[in-house]
């Protein structure tokens, strides 16, 4: 009903923008399915342990470094040697050339990540509050509808659809991965965090709020109207932080060798629950994560992007250089903790009381229609400046 009451709101303006979101939407993805079919797995290349490092990494887009840190050798190991011969088994190498190809990048994903974020930023910037609409109005704004809606077509399509490659998360892995001789193609690597990054910048951390699958399937847990009470209590943003950078930093250290004087030990390979999109659980460590993700999610606002992403916390620093993002006018707040109270995390709270490093805001606009003052708004910082100037 609110949907309905909210959309018969909208101006003839809001509407033709909406139609056009809707059909530019559906061009780019079908434009990149069309352009860019989901990659196969190469079921038909048999490869055998008589085989060496350099001549199997090739054919799974890898380097030999990569593939022998993957068989759990010494990225400095023989890569001529026959595997046999570095007393690799026939079931070790298939279970590894099994988790190399569960990577294959499906590059029509990233289309639909774009529009993902295209639609939360119209649905944001332009349609959630209806024109000419007066403030004793401001609950039928920004229905939760559009955004759930959203939510479910991430985790079905850039989700379950094309599996657990590309993510968010994965973006940044690869960049350092690639550091250290892991991938072949350092540039294409940097393109693709730079293409996750970019939609962050656009709309604040959109790319997580609205278009990561897995931050999508916790969204949806929690938005389950169960639980409201102990829902209400929010993990302290320092303490989640520090786990997060802490983690990040870690991981870091031990990938470039100066913790365990091996290098391409990734933390975040047994701890990644976008395995979760394939079904493939190499480690029971993985699937512990998963399980306590969601579970959690039934109590704590998306926990593993909280206390674990490293494209969370990368993210979370380029939010000071959002385009668009929540903004709360001074002169009209009374700080009555409306928006503080709705809000999942301390990110309202640190708005409101001028924090020059807030927790994260991944754009849910649960705080957008509940200030009675209309300070609250989802704007350019354009626009801000703008008004700050002829004020």
């Amino acid at each position: 009903m609110k949907t309905y009451h909210w959309f018969s709101l909208l101006s003839v303006r809001q509407r033709i923008i909406l139609l056009l979101t809707i059909i530019i939407s559906l061009a780019i993805v079908v434009f990149g399915f069309l352009m860019h079919r989901p990659s196969q797995h190469i079921e038909s290349i048999s490869f055998t342990p008589d085989m060496s490092i350099r001549q199997i990494a090739p054919q799974l887009g890898v380097t030999g470094k990569s593939l022998a840190r993957e068989l759990n050798l010494s990225l400095d190991v023989s890569k001529n040697k026959p595997v046999a011969e570095l007393n690799i088994t026939d079931e070790e190498l298939a279970h590894v050339v099994d988790h190399l190809l569960s990577h294959v990048d499906a590059t029509a994903a990233y289309y639909v990540f774009f529009v993902l974020v295209l639609s939360g930023f119209v649905y944001l910037n332009l349609l959630g509050r209806p024109d000419a609409s007066d403030i004793k109005r401001r609950k039928s704004w920004y229905p939760r509808f559009p955004y759930i809606t959203t939510l479910i077509f991430s985790v079905l399509v850039a989700g379950f659809y094309f599996g657990k490659s590309p993510n968010p998360m994965e973006s940044i892995v690869k960049v350092f991965k690639s550091m250290v001789g892991l991938y072949p193609d350092p540039t294409a690597k940097v393109i693709a965090f730079l293409f996750f990054i970019a939609l962050a910048i656009i709309g604040n951390k959109l790319i997580c709020g609205w278009a990561c699958p897995f931050g999508s399937f916790q969204e949806l847990i929690y938005s389950i109207p169960i639980l409201r009470k102990i829902k209400r209590r929010k993990l302290p943003f320092a303490l989640t932080n520090t786990i997060r950078a802490t983690l990040f930093v870690l991981t870091l250290l031990f990938l470039f060798g100066f913790i365990g004087n091996r290098k391409g030990f990734v933390i975040y390979h047994y701890i990644n629950p976008f395995n979760l999109f394939d079904g493939h659980f190499e480690s029971i460590s993985i699937l512990i994560t998963v399980i306590i993700a969601l579970v959690g999610s039934f109590f704590v606002y998306r926990p593993f992007c909280q206390i674990v992403c490293p494209f969370g916390f990368v993210s979370w620093i380029f939010e000071r250089f959002s385009i668009t993002r929540v903004h709360v006018d001074m002169d009209k707040c009374t700080q009555c903790g409306a928006c503080i109270k709705i809000c999942p995390l301390d990110a309202a709270k640190g708005r409101v009381y001028g924090k020059k490093l807030p927790a994260d805001c991944f754009s849910c606009a649960r705080c957008l229609n509940v200030c009675p003052v209309d300070a609250v708004r989802y704007e350019s910082i354009f626009k801000k400046r703008i008004t700050k100037s002829d004020t």
